[in-house]
């Protein structure tokens, strides 16, 4: 048909969904507290002081999910293990109860002809550990390796893919130097130290990871945004690679390449000194992955912040570490987050990826959008929006595999509505509604739209 566009064979539809975000059973069998519990719990850190202490209740409601998931054709489904709640002191005894849990999940998967891939760490450190320093002390990285073995073993076999990390710059950066997640830390050098920690558990974990299992394929999540510059004048340029620096190569030069971006690197270690990188840590951190995982939302159009752009730009959370504005054009559709909406950055970062690092296996791992989402007097949720927004971000993949990229697979985020980190229960993402008072599950017109694409392999443009 001229006007639908089809995927190649193999290619893996999916959706993504995180512990914290979905789980609820914040203390339930022998469950250690992590810093997002701590971070929740502390006053004026959430919006609403929204906690995920029973978010989706998924803990108790797994099974019913699959059916959810299996209904709708999902060929692969990537969640996220609570690392407290294998390990409840970070470290030690493992907590058996917790971990049958996962057991029990990734049955229920595999039982229902769906793949499970898993990520081991969104976000949700033990408090132990960060008590001890967190991502700050060095050792937290040696702790994270033991984690990931503990998981490999018992789970490695049946699993399709382990990521060791989600999104390490919102670990290190939005964690510790804006403070806006948990831990919640306000220091660019802990935000360095923190980063650099996370990319030498990420290595430190695939050493750990092929000595227990050789049946799944190892990756790392990171979430990438190419900047635009506003105009060709040398600042714009400037501040936009200044952009590229800092959110994407300094985590993809030294996972792919081996190195930070140099200039980025004498300005951060002018700032904490050399100390952090030890001599063999950039070996260990671009150990050999099997795939990268790519988180994409938007893009920017980024300007030298001067008065020239005053009048029409809006501070973003990254400026706090450069002297930019996001000059988007306010008539630009946007999101509930006031994301703008691009799809052609997502073949734009696509293709950019597979020109600056080689032709390496690439899944979307993320992507999706929030807006108003409601039930209607008939019992149903019209999310026309949302199946635009996939619809054209769909097309922008197909066009990437076209330009070349080695594009394997995507994730829509997210299965399910669920606790937005720092806005709480604010934002909707999800294919499913989620009644919070009463945890009815709604299948929103998105995932009926879905499920019709992964049936059919393809979009329809029409």
């Amino acid at each position: 048909m001229a006007n639908q566009l089809v995927f190649p064979d193999g290619f893996k539809w999916g959706a993504a969904t995180a512990s914290y975000q979905i789980e609820g059973a914040a203390h339930a069998d022998g469950k250690g507290l992590s810093i997002w519990d701590t971070f929740s719990h502390t006053p004026g850190k959430t919006l609403h002081g929204d906690t995920g202490d029973v978010a989706c209740d998924h803990y108790h409601r797994f099974e019913s999910d699959v059916r959810i998931m299996a209904d709708l054709g999902l060929q692969t489904y990537r969640f996220s293990i609570s690392w407290p709640r294998v390990l409840p002191d970070g470290v030690g005894k493992v907590n058996e109860a917790g971990l049958d849990f996962y057991r029990r999940l990734v049955d229920e998967l595999l039982a229902n002809d769906i793949n499970p891939a898993v990520t081991l760490y969104h976000w949700d450190l033990p408090q132990v550990l960060e008590d001890q320093g967190g991502w700050l002390n060095r050792e937290t990285s040696s702790h994270f390796a033991e984690y990931a073995r503990v998981v490999g073993e018992a789970l490695g076999d049946r699993l399709e893919s382990i990521i060791t990390l989600n999104e390490p710059w919102v670990s290190s950066f939005i964690g510790y130097t804006t403070g806006h997640h948990a831990p919640g830390k306000q220091d660019l050098g802990d935000g360095v130290i923190a980063a650099h920690h996370l990319l030498l558990g990420h290595g430190l974990a695939v050493e750990s990871l092929r000595s227990t299992t050789n049946s799944c394929d190892l990756g790392i999540t990171v979430n990438l945004s190419v900047a635009v510059p506003a105009s060709t004048s040398e600042l714009d340029v400037k501040v936009a690679s200044r952009h590229d620096d800092q959110l994407d190569r300094w985590f993809l030069d030294p996972i792919l390449k081996g190195s930070y971006p140099e200039s980025l690197l004498e300005e951060y270690v002018g700032i904490v000194g050399d100390d952090f990188i030890h001599a063999d840590d950039m070996a260990t951190i671009s150990a050999d992955i099997d795939f990268l995982g790519v988180n994409y939302y938007t893009r920017n159009i980024l300007a030298a912040r001067d008065e020239a752009h005053e009048p029409w730009t809006r501070k973003t959370t990254l400026s706090e570490f450069g002297d930019f504005n996001d000059v988007t054009p306010h008539e630009t559709p946007r999101t509930t987050k006031d994301w703008p909406i691009d799809p052609d950055g997502l073949h734009d970062l696509l293709v950019w990826i597979t020109e600056s690092y080689g032709k390496i296996p690439l899944y979307v791992t993320e992507n999706g959008a929030a807006f108003i989402d409601y039930v209607d007097q008939s019992g149903a949720v019209h999310d026309s929006q949302r199946v635009d927004y996939l619809r054209d971000h769909f097309a922008a993949a197909h066009r990437a595999l076209a330009s070349g990229v080695d594009l394997r697979g995507y994730f829509v985020w997210s299965l399910f509505d669920n606790f937005e980190w720092a806005d709480g229960y604010s934002q909707r993402f999800g294919l499913v509604f989620i009644d919070y008072h009463t945890q009815e599950r709604i299948l929103k017109d998105s995932a009926r739209w879905y499920k019709s694409v992964i049936s059919a392999n393809g979009v329809d443009l029409a």
